[in-house]
């Protein structure tokens, strides 16, 4: 299912040559000293959007400059423009005014010197950030619902289209969930307008090469490649120096056109005002740079560029023929968290899917859940990861209360910024799953979908997962019941894929095929050949359906069996599936034995019971793990043992885990001194921690050190400065009566 255009000129153009936008407005309508009459008033004094309405020459006159310069694309003065921002200046109810007045500005001008050199001219919809972080749990910055971001997006883009651009352009994005959302938005008023046009979608990286969250290029292009969008790229933050690996990144490695619109250098205070620094010169050499050497196709300007700038980079452009070889066809399957992404094919395999974050196959995550205990959720989480989990399987749903969707979205919002893997989204429950694919900023997996009662459900999970960029976990269930032998498995699967793809657009890797496995326990005639079928099964899915994936609740297998006798045979059962082409498996992660180290005994034991090879392979099965004992050791080593407190505790702020970090601090045995006050603090791209000593009266002098986090100690001195780590909690430290509560 392709996308449908109802002017896609813009597109047109970009396959014939590079692409040059035009450079900044703030900074250009500065020069020109308005006053507050200017802008209608003091009340919107400041207001440069409002422009386009109160005093449109001054806009006019920064359009016209950059097109006689010679750029192929226009913005519109319109990067505010959203009824969350302009509630500043009361204007929130002239959005879809102010939005057309500044699109059919950009559009007459554009229009203008199209007619007038012969050179197309196209007018881009600059759609910014609304303000707020939805993908933070900070009272002020995420109190808004995505629904809320959808529809303001949704109204700004109206306004533009009517207004005449050409293209959306959405821009300085900082929260990857409210791209999403934007994007979400957009696709929304296309179908009100019935006006199809390219979306352009550019984050901004600050100089360590991550969103102001910690979200990485991978991730975005991950998340973002997937949600009907035409042009990925960069923009803002830093000049084209800090973008150079994160483009070279996307060069390789997007399927879409790249976009480049860095500021004129990184900018400088001066007199309190920002300077942006790098010269006309060497930012053209640095963008004709990204043009030859990572196939970037949309080159332009943000804060501090001027016409100055774009004239230098079209004349190097004036000559340039675009390169025969594309942008790949084709990106590697990928999950993604909040702040990374992994491949959905493991090396070696399988991806290892947690399961232990499911209130129906855990008593412990049921207990907390019903508890609302979310920092013990966090802790299975972080256990699981530990112990191997690639992703984490969430399910919620209990019978004790009625309230999933609230509960799935707390621990999504939990675990989003504590653990840097995956989610898999495990719910029966369509709204359920909308809810959870709202809060997750990254890229998730659904599980799962069947076609047991028909096709309707199916519908809907499918359509979902293409409007969110969901991969979809599908077990082999129709009408018929849950599909036994190998032959039926694959004509189930068959179906579904039809559905899937043909029918609503997704790609084959966004499939992850699930062929069932039953338990082996009750020796039931009618299971006795089912693991059999259920590796003939996967091999017959992979041969048949290229590109799809395939998974497997592995541990079903075991169902009923002694809690000595699962492991071994789940990992048996696991090593043959991933030699018929298992891709992923959800397991206890812990719990997985290579296959290797379980002895041969068992093994043979293990092998006698999945191939049916012996009559008696249950029986004898179940006669040797009654005398095997029950280990209750953990699998998962303790990270922090043999350090020293002073270690734990950056050990501890490393990894974002909470518990003892008082006590680590308090400990007599550190080297650190006695502590008085700990302070954090928390910028986008810096955060330390401080131990500040008590009066000398009580202990020897020691100075303020920024002990924990410097270079002394592993490599903590760039995972904070590089905005690779963010505090999940607040540390309180008791002083007398009191108690000082630093926040991150």
């Amino acid at each position: 299912m392709k996308r449908q255009y109802t002017n896609r000129r813009y597109l047109d153009a970009l396959e014939k040559k590079v692409l040059v936008f035009d450079g900044a407005m703030g900074t250009s309508l500065q020069l020109q000293n308005l006053t507050a009459e200017h802008f209608g008033g003091e009340q919107y004094n400041g207001c440069n959007d409002y422009l386009v309405i109160s005093y449109p020459e001054a806009v006019e006159k920064v359009h016209r400059s950059f097109l006689e310069a010679g750029v192929d694309v226009l913005e519109t003065d319109t990067f505010r423009s959203n009824r969350l921002t302009m509630v500043e200046y009361k204007l929130q109810d002239r959005i879809i005014e102010i939005n057309v007045a500044a699109a059919s500005l950009a559009r007459k001008v554009a229009d203008e010197f199209a007619a007038k050199t012969g050179q197309p001219r196209f007018v881009a919809g600059s759609i910014g950030p609304s303000g707020k972080l939805p993908s933070t749990n900070d009272p002020e910055l995420s109190n808004v619902k995505y629904d809320e971001l959808i529809d303001t997006f949704c109204e700004q883009a109206v306004g533009l289209i009517q207004g005449g651009v050409d293209l959306l352009l959405i821009e300085t994005s900082q929260d990857i969930l409210e791209v999403k959302a934007a994007i979400t938005g957009i696709h929304k008023a296309f179908s009100e307008t019935n006006i199809y046009l390219p979306i352009q979608a550019q984050v901004t990286l600050d100089t360590t090469g991550r969103m102001l969250l910690g979200t990485d290029i991978n991730a975005s292009l991950t998340i973002l490649e997937g949600m009907g969008i035409d042009v990925v790229g960069l923009n803002c933050s830093t000049g084209p120096e800090h973008m150079r690996e994160p483009i070279r990144f996307l060069g390789e490695n997007s399927t879409l056109p790249v976009s480049c619109i860095p500021n004129a250098g990184l900018p400088l205070n001066v007199d309190g005002q920002a300077v942006y620094p790098l010269e006309p010169e060497p930012y053209a050499n640095d963008m004709y740079e990204f043009v030859t050497k990572h196939n970037v196709r949309v080159v332009g300007g943000c804060c501090g560029t001027t016409p100055a700038h774009l004239k230098l980079l079209v004349d190097k452009l004036a000559n340039y023929q675009l390169p025969s070889d594309k942008a790949p066809v084709q990106s590697t399957p990928q999950l993604a968290s909040a702040m990374s992404a992994i491949a959905m094919r493991q090396d070696p395999a399988p991806t290892l899917l947690g399961e232990r974050c499911n209130a129906q196959g855990s008593r412990k995550f049921k207990r907390l859940l019903l508890e609302e205990d979310y920092d013990g959720i966090l802790d299975i989480a972080r256990e699981q990861v530990a112990g191997g989990a690639h992703a984490l399987d969430i399910s919620v749903a209990v019978t004790e209360r009625a309230d999933e969707g609230e509960q799935m979205r707390k621990v999504i919002k939990k675990l989003q910024m504590g653990v840097d893997v995956p989610l898999v989204i495990d719910t029966t429950e369509v709204d359920v799953l909308e809810i959870a694919l709202q809060t997750a900023p990254g890229r998730c997996l659904i599980n799962s979908t069947h076609l047991e009662s028909g096709r309707d459900k199916a519908d809907k999970i499918f359509a979902l997962a293409k409007k969110y960029n969901a991969a979809v976990i599908v077990l082999t269930i129709d009408e018929q019941g849950m599909a036994k032998t190998a032959q039926r498995k694959y004509e189930v699967a068959q179906r579904i894929y039809d559905i899937a793809v043909n029918d609503h657009g997704l790609k084959p890797e966004d499939l992850v095929f699930d062929d069932l496995t039953f338990t082996l326990a009750t020796g039931d005639i009618e299971f006795v050949d089912s693991a059999k079928e259920t590796i003939e099964g996967i091999r017959l899915i992979k041969q048949k359906l290229p590109g799809v994936m395939t998974s497997l609740g592995v541990s079903n297998l075991s169902f009923g069996f002694a809690p000595q006798a699962r492991p071994p045979l789940n990992s048996v059962m696991l090593y043959y599936c991933v030699q018929a082409g298992l891709d992923m498996a959800i397991v206890n992660a812990a719990h997985v034995m290579p296959y290797t180290e379980i002895g041969t005994e068992e093994r043979e034991l293990c092998e006698d019971l999945i191939f049916n090879r012996r009559e008696d392979a249950l029986q004898r099965f179940i006669q040797h793990f009654e005398n095997v004992e029950v280990s209750t050791e953990s699998n998962i080593a303790d990270p922090t043992e043999g350090m020293t407190s002073e270690q734990k505790l950056h050990w501890k702020i490393l990894h974002r885990v909470k518990e003892g970090v008082e006590a680590d601090i308090d400990d007599p045995d550190s080297s650190t001194p006695p502590v008085e006050t700990t302070a954090i603090r928390s910028h986008a791209k810096s955060l330390f921690v401080r131990i500040i000593p008590p009066p000398a009266a009580h202990f020897p002098p020691h100075p303020p050190k920024e002990v924990i986090l410097t270079s002394r100690h592993e490599r903590s001195p760039g995972k904070f400065g590089a905005g690779e780590l963010i505090l999940p909690f607040r540390i309180a430290i008791r002083r007398n009566d009191e108690e000082d509560r630093f926040s991150s």
